[in-house]
């Protein structure tokens, strides 16, 4: 999921929400702090040798990309979980869609701009990666990709699940799992596969794309899976379930299952 933005405020705010009011009857409170900054950012990684078909996505192909995920993730818990609130019932499934695409189109562009988006197929599979030393926060991002314009698109509520809850604690979490080698880390925001395309290996090529480049590196590799079922997809490719997360607002509990694949020796040849 992405997670690595600001809204557009004062750098020294945080976005902290008391415990206290994410509190319903079947929560679990996360076992980590919730805090958010913005952090100096390093020069871009170069971008792994693409092979097996692979491309980078350009920014003029950004709708594409962001359509086949806004597909994959139709259905998504998590991907919904900004949209499908109480203020936003009287709103059409049709209202709810077009504003799922649209945060995907945000969130792809800021991608395109700061990070790795990769592609194979006709825009079949579609990843999202953050290379090391790289984030979101900074102002020019937010303004050029349009995540800015969540502040008003989202609704209060969409806004209180968004900027005070998921991005402190994707952020808080991912620190607190990887200590010092937070920054050093290559970071899958996003991976998917429209249903034309299963089946076909893409997942496989995307992630082996990076994690054959992360293991020359010796960096570490980390993602949230927001579906369960996926977690021993990951798992075939060397990821480590490492903890759980909740999402807490909606009044039951949403798991995030946080997983860190670990990088493996270079065999001399």
């Amino acid at each position: 999921m992405a997670k690595t933005f600001n809204p557009v405020a004062p750098v020294t705010c945080n976005f902290v929400e008391s415990k206290s009011t994410l509190k319903s009857a079947n929560i679990r409170v996360n076992d980590v702090p919730t805090s958010f900054r913005i952090l100096k950012q390093k020069p871009t990684p170069a971008i792994p040798p693409l092979v097996d078909g692979i491309r980078v996505v350009k920014a003029v192909e950004y709708k594409e990309a962001a359509a086949c995920l806004a597909e994959a993730f139709g259905q998504d818990e998590v991907a919904r979980y900004f949209i499908d609130v109480p203020d936003r019932e009287h709103w059409t499934e049709e209202e709810k869609w077009a504003l799922h695409v649209e945060i995907l189109e945000y969130i792809t562009y800021a991608h395109i701009l700061k990070g790795l988006v990769t592609t194979v197929g006709d825009f079949e599979a579609v990843a999202l990666w953050m290379p090391p030393g790289q984030n979101m926060d900074d102002y020019l991002t937010v303004f050029r990709s349009g995540m800015w314009r969540l502040n008003y698109r989202l609704s209060a509520e969409g806004n209180r699940r968004f900027f005070n809850e998921f991005l402190p604690l994707l952020h808080d979490t991912m620190q607190a799992t990887l200590g010092t080698r937070e920054h050093e880390a290559w970071y899958l925001v996003y991976i998917g596969t429209r249903a034309c395309g299963r089946g076909k290996g893409h997942a496989r090529k995307l992630i082996e794309h990076v994690t054959r480049q992360a293991d020359q590196e010796r960096r570490a590799c980390y993602l949230e899976s927001s579906n369960g079922v996926n977690v021993p997809i990951y798992q075939k490719f060397g990821f480590e379930e490492t903890r759980r997360i909740y999402l807490q607002r909606g009044g039951r509990n949403i798991p995030l299952n946080i997983m860190v694949r670990e990088p493996v020796p270079q065999v001399k040849k």
